[in-house]
């Protein structure tokens, strides 16, 4: 089975997007949404939640960890990595991967939540990969919590989004990487406000095909992982939000189990 989590509802554009690389798979999603979002939070916190994230994905059956939050995989290091047996992917480093075999010109837009931004870890990435890039970051705090209340074609979220984007639209950028998962639920407004010569970077996209990469190289963890097509979705606490966005996320009526965070 394998094993995803994230703040809220923005990581099931990941298993969204795992259920499209490789059908099939049996997935055990957390959004944990008793403490979204991560963004504003320290990275001792979110540290916390994420070996806790780890550990129930576990306890319910995953055998392969997806961090499905950008956030959380800022602060990923490898003492945590080195605690868990599984292998464990993050969607930072899928997305700079593909980030850098799009671009043109070797500008990059980064948008992300404050905790991501402030980490600097898309930058490091990319100019470890690309030493004369250019790397121009952004956050966009307000983001997260109106992909949470649903509020992806209001009039407002279009101008909220318009007046992030507007430092980078000035800077030229080539490739606009979306450092949330969350966003790619904004992903129509934001190619609209940024401009269709930009190109946009998915990390659920980049992460999935990463994952799907993995098991064909490694066959002996392909076949220790259920294929029966099911999905289990958990949350840690219980809102209507999350089941109105969850449905419009994975296209399918959706139940899930309360747990505590």
């Amino acid at each position: 089975m394998i094993g995803i989590f994230d703040s809220g509802v923005g990581g099931l554009t990941v298993a969204r997007a795992i259920m499209k690389q490789i059908p099939g798979y049996d997935i055990v999603y957390f959004g944990d949404t008793a403490h979204t979002p991560y963004g504003s939070k320290s990275a001792e916190t979110v540290i916390g939640y994420t070996i806790n994230n780890i550990e129930f994905l576990l306890s319910r059956g995953a055998q392969l960890i997806v961090i499905a939050c950008n956030t959380a995989s800022s602060v990923l290091t490898t003492p945590i990595l080195k605690r868990f047996s599984v292998p464990i992917f993050e969607v930072i480093t899928p997305a700079v991967e593909l980030a850098v075999q799009a671009s043109r010109n070797l500008s990059f837009g980064i948008i992300g939540t404050r905790a991501t931004v402030t980490s600097g870890i898309y930058e490091k990435k990319i100019i470890e990969n690309q030493p004369q890039a250019r790397v121009y970051s952004i956050a966009c705090p307000l983001l997260v919590p109106l992909v949470e209340e649903g509020w992806l074609d209001k009039a407002e979220t279009a101008m909220i989004v318009k007046k992030y984007l507007k430092p980078l639209k000035s800077r030229q950028i080539d490739t606009l990487i979306l450092g949330c998962t969350h966003y790619p639920l904004l992903k129509k407004v934001i190619q609209r406000k940024i401009g269709r010569r930009v190109q946009l970077i998915d990390s659920s996209i980049s992460v999935s095909k990463s994952i799907k990469a993995f098991l064909g190289a490694n066959s002996e963890i392909d076949r220790r992982l259920e294929k029966n097509g099911q999905l289990k979705l958990f949350v840690s606490d219980v809102t209507d939000q999350f089941k109105k966005i969850a449905a419009m996320t994975l296209k399918t009526k959706i139940t899930f189990e309360c747990v505590s965070g």
